[in-house]
Order: structure tokens, then C-alpha cells, then sequence
């Protein structure tokens, strides 16, 4: 009787310690390569070029739907590849209301990760209507939780050619990534 009793005791000692054991030591360091999808939506609210500075919602409604994969290669640099189908919802003056997709976006580019969870992601642009150019995102995660981190960002497109003036653009972007 006395065996197992001192078999019990050094057992539930031993997987005390253990617990306190993993208690004590924080997070093991992550392990690179990380490949993270997510999903997100963006909202244009303003485009100037020399001749117009357009508005959201002024004389149409236009949303897009990124989704991407981020590929980390360690804690302060990664790639990301974003593509974005773009709705758009107009009504003319006197006219009847119209939605279609008005543009697909492929927006590779690297990544570059500072503290407190910003990053800054300098994307180039290949846009199907014929525009190309260059994006700058400024990231920031503002909640971490176990399966998902919650994001938002402010972009600064800037768009040339097929036959139109440059521009340059606001745009505001909400997401998650999944962990």
C-alpha cells in the first residue's frame, strides 16, 4: 500500500513541476517559412489625377475584395501576393442603377515588419483595365486572437497609362488573416 501511495505522490509531483515547468518558459520562437492567407475589403475614398479628384460614393460605389497569401521568411521580412476583383455599383442621373466587376487587380510585392505588429508592403500593380503602377500599404494588426489576427490598412496607389492622366489614390482596407 505504501508503494503506491509513494508512486501516486511522486507522480502528481512530478506532472506539478512539469506544469510549472511549461509555466515558466514562454512561447517557443517561431519557425520560418510561414505561408498565411487572408481575406479583406478596401474602399477607394479618394483618386486625384490632373484633371478630377473623384470621391467614394460621388458617382459611384466601388469595393474591392482582396485575398492573398503572405509567405514570412523570418520575423521582419516576408512576400506577399494580393488579388483584388473590384465591384462597382453607379446610377446615372435619370438612369437605372448598374453593378459589375469593373477591374481585377494582381498586386505582388515584399514585405517589411516593424514592432508592435506594423508593416509597411511596397506592391507593384498590374490592374486587367490596362493600368499598371505601384501601391504602398501601411499594416497595422490591431487584435491577435488564437486562429485569426484582425487588421487595417491605408494604401496609396498610383496608377499610369492606357490612354489616361497618372493618378494617385487613398484607399482603406479591413481584414484577417488566419493563423
Amino acid at each position: 500500500m505504501k508503494k503506491w501511495k509513494l508512486t501516486i505522490a511522486l507522480i502528481t509531483g512530478l506532472s506539478y513541476f512539469g506544469q510549472l515547468q511549461g509555466q515558466s518558459q514562454s512561447e517557443p520562437a517561431p519557425v520560418y517559412h510561414q505561408v498565411k492567407g487572408y481575406l479583406s475589403f478596401i474602399i477607394p475614398m479618394v483618386t486625384f489625377n490632373k484633371n478630377e479628384t473623384t470621391t467614394q460614393f460621388e458617382k459611384a460605389t466601388t469595393i474591392g475584395f482582396p485575398f492573398g497569401i503572405n509567405i514570412y521568411y523570418g520575423e521582419k521580412f516576408g512576400f506577399s501576393l494580393e488579388i483584388t476583383p473590384t465591384i462597382q455599383w453607379s446610377q446615372p442621373s435619370g438612369g437605372q442603377s448598374t453593378s459589375k466587376t469593373s477591374n481585377v487587380l494582381f498586386d505582388p510585392g515584399p514585405m517589411f515588419r516593424f514592432r508592435n505588429n506594423f508593416t509597411i508592403i511596397t506592391r507593384l500593380a498590374f490592374e486587367t483595365q490596362g493600368r499598371y503602377g505601384f501601391t504602398p500599404v501601411f499594416n497595422k494588426v490591431y487584435l491577435k486572437t488564437k486562429d485569426v489576427n484582425y487588421f487595417v490598412a491605408l494604401s496609396l496607389p498610383a496608377r499610369f497609362g492606357n490612354s489616361q492622366p497618372a493618378s494617385v489614390g487613398i484607399n482603406l482596407q479591413f481584414g484577417f488573416t488566419f493563423n
